[in-house]
């Protein structure tokens, strides 16, 4: 739990500005491009946060990169408030999608190096937990602090206005990370392969029954990676790299292009679609988040019971249902002008499309959340070997954060050019294609040792050689 206080920040500090965004578009005079631009640049600079992390996590150890984030979490925090002109925001911008983008890769990367086989999964998921309820507080918390000052624009304390209160509140979790990150005992698996055996010995006897043996099959798997230096790489035959690696990449990137962040980055609108009025929309979107929050508890109760492959299966379909549903739904919306400002155009679903849309739009939130929001970080934690296991968690992370940037840069284009029907059909076509792909490439690692993972890998190389 201690660890996943890192997806907590990763979610608080990735929605915290969906409260200040149209503040700050005040404050400092942005364009709509431009203000986009700043919430997007985030997802940037977490995607090097990603790749930076996997290579430092193999220099530094995984605690000494986790307090790193949480460094630039307090820092980036504290000064997005602070920010005086467009440059120096879009800067604390990019620090702070670093922090978050080595959080994303730490959290799952140090749970499943030092959890026990049989309890990985459920330990795994909670670092989607931790991502929810960041989520959840951010728009909590923003919400609170504009009830109080009455406007994000208003000032609140000390001089500073709500919407940089809203930043300021981020130090708080950003100094308890490092707090913790400070006083966790090291990876196991990082020390041995630094020969730091006695150490490792002394954190496997807190999580391990055989700590002895398990530091010996560790210490076997890094002698047989450093035997075959090709397993010490990324690199490899398929495009320049190892398969395994790339199924993490695709992995990654499902997840991300189903759709799930246009729920939640743009679910206002699409309340307001189905019939909602825009303080209403508000208040649903954050019932919305709930749900997200809860169904997490379905993945850590049945992870490591039923497995990886048949939840993710079942997601599959699921999503492929209701996105398909809320596709079908919203080719029979039509435009009308708002009436609260005749200048812009609201969507609208007539009758009983609207619920239709409504429940699938929430359906959808229900089977991403219990099976490939935390599934998928379970997987990146535990499917690569152990000496390329940062490294390759990194790159795939990293991919996960462009593929978020894509779809959230997208989406606003193509609702606008072709409406919400085409895109939602795209997310379908992605949720159907996940399946295949997990049913074909992801192998069941219910109840394996990370050093055992190997053994899949090599088994699945021979099997497709021949």
């Amino acid at each position: 739990m201690a660890a996943a206080v890192g997806g907590f920040l990763f979610g608080f500090d990735s929605s915290v500005i969906n409260g200040a965004n149209e503040a700050i578009k005040d404050e400092f005079g942005l364009s709509s491009a431009l203000s986009g631009f700043v919430v997007a640049v985030a997802l940037l600079g977490s995607a090097l946060g990603a790749w930076l992390a996997g290579r430092l996590a193999d220099r530094w150890g995984r605690t000494r990169t986790m307090f790193l984030g949480a460094v630039m979490f307090l820092v980036s925090s504290i000064m997005t408030g602070l920010a005086v002109t467009t440059a120096d925001l879009i800067l604390w911008r990019i620090l702070s999608g670093i922090g978050i983008g080595i959080a994303s890769v730490m959290a799952p990367a140090y749970i499943a190096e030092i959890s026990p086989s049989a309890l990985r999964g459920r330990l795994g998921s909670l670092q989607q937990l931790a991502i929810t309820l960041g989520i959840f507080t951010a728009l909590l918390s923003d919400q609170i602090l504009q009830s109080v000052a009455g406007d994000p624009s208003a000032e609140l304390f000390w001089g500073a206005a709500a919407w940089q209160w809203m930043f300021f509140v981020g130090a708080v979790p950003a100094a308890v990370y490092g707090w913790i990150a400070l006083t966790i005992p090291e990876s196991p698996r990082y020390l041995l392969s630094r020969g730091r055996h006695d150490e490792a010995l002394a954190v496997l006897a807190t999580v391990d029954a055989d700590p002895q043996g398990a530091a010996s099959a560790v210490e076997n798997s890094i002698a047989q990676d450093e035997h075959n230096a090709a397993h010490s790489s990324l690199r490899g035959p398929c495009l320049g790299l190892l398969p395994i690696v790339w199924i993490g990449i695709l992995l990654s990137i499902l997840q991300q292009f189903v759709g799930i962040n246009v729920i939640f980055y743009y679910s206002t609108t699409l309340w307001q679609a189905v019939g909602f009025e825009k303080d209403d929309a508000f208040t649903v979107s954050t019932i919305t988040s709930v749900t997200n929050v809860a169904v997490t508890f379905v993945a850590i109760a049945l992870v490591d019971r039923l497995g990886r492959r048949p939840m993710l299966l079942v997601g599959s379909v699921g999503m492929t249902v209701s996105l398909g549903l809320m596709a079908v739904a919203f080719t029979q919306s039509y435009e009308i002008a708002d009436p609260a400002d005749p200048g812009e155009v609201l969507t609208q679903l007539p009758g009983g499309w609207g619920t239709t849309a409504l429940i699938a739009a929430n359906a959808f939130v229900v089977f991403f959340g219990a099976t490939w929001g935390p599934l998928v970080w379970v997987l990146l934690g535990e499917m690569f070997p152990n000496r390329i296991r940062a490294a390759a968690l990194g790159v795939a992370a990293a991919a996960q954060w462009i593929a978020n940037f894509a779809v959230s840069q997208s989406f606003p284009w193509l609702l606008d050019a072709f409406g919400a029907a085409i895109p939602y059909l795209i997310y379908t076509a992605f949720a159907f294609l996940s399946f295949w792909f997990v049913l074909f490439k992801i192998p069941e690692t219910k109840g394996l040792s990370l050093e055992q993972m190997e053994g899949i890998h090599v088994e699945r190389r021979h099997r497709t050689s021949a």
